[in-house]
């Protein structure tokens, strides 16, 4: 089976957008839970995808990463990014301690959507054949966009969320020396991601999450690696 593009821009659409933007809704919900009203006072504590669209990283980049994947052959990492929620630490309970669990929000919440597309494609196996194959494509797409999302924003490198995890575990001076990383961060990950050891430090948790989504779906794990090779060449 082979998609035009057409046919990969829609089973792709629905799952980037949410994953992106639920991710960052997630934060700012809990950031709230913890005392920072910050984001709820924007609004960006909705699951409203329209309050959280950034028109570069959520539509263009990924769009654009689409069509040179089809132009060239596939083989191409999709991500992509949504407009930050913002987050005052400062204004939270505990601030180093409350930063956990707000940085833990955004991969927890591609998780959990990553099983609710798992269990998009059971329910349109359960549907038959005239709706288990798009379901299934679509389930694919959301299971392997929220699987990338999780697995590289859980990398401890400032400023994504698994570098705001260790500034809060780390002690005192080891955390403030890390946290000035940040402004490296993103040269980093593109240096990563450049030598091509990105997506050998994320497989492991990729993997993982195939795994237990298989798992979920009642796919067999090959068959869904096949899923996401015929939505990603």
């Amino acid at each position: 089976m082979e998609l035009n593009v057409i046919q990969k821009i829609t089973v792709w659409v629905i799952p980037v957008i949410f994953a992106i933007t639920l991710h960052e809704a997630a934060h700012g919900y809990v950031a709230k839970f913890f005392g920072d009203k910050t984001a709820w006072m924007l609004g960006r504590v909705t699951l409203n995808p329209l309050k959280h669209i950034d028109p570069i990283g959520t539509i263009l980049v990924p769009l654009s990463i689409l069509l040179l994947s089809k132009m060239l052959g596939g083989g191409f990492f999709l991500f992509g990014w949504a407009k930050p929620v913002p987050v005052n630490f400062d204004a939270l309970r505990r601030p180093k301690q409350d930063m956990l669990w707000v940085a833990l929000a955004g991969p927890g919440a591609n998780l959990s959507m990553a099983i609710i597309w798992a269990l998009v494609i059971k329910f349109g196996v359960m549907l038959g054949d005239n709706y288990s194959q798009p379901l299934a494509l679509m389930g694919a797409a959301g299971i392997y966009i929220n699987a990338v999302l999780m697995a590289l924003n859980l990398l401890p490198l400032p400023p994504l969320d698994g570098g705001r995890v260790m500034v809060s575990v780390l002690p005192g001076k080891l955390s403030y020396s890390f946290s000035r990383i940040e402004p490296y961060g993103f040269y980093i990950l593109l240096i990563l991601m450049f030598v091509g050891w990105l997506s050998v430090i994320l497989s492991p948790l990729l993997a993982v999450m195939l795994m237990l989504s298989s798992a979920v779906s009642g796919l067999g794990y090959n068959d869904l690696i096949m899923l996401i090779q015929v939505i990603t060449n």
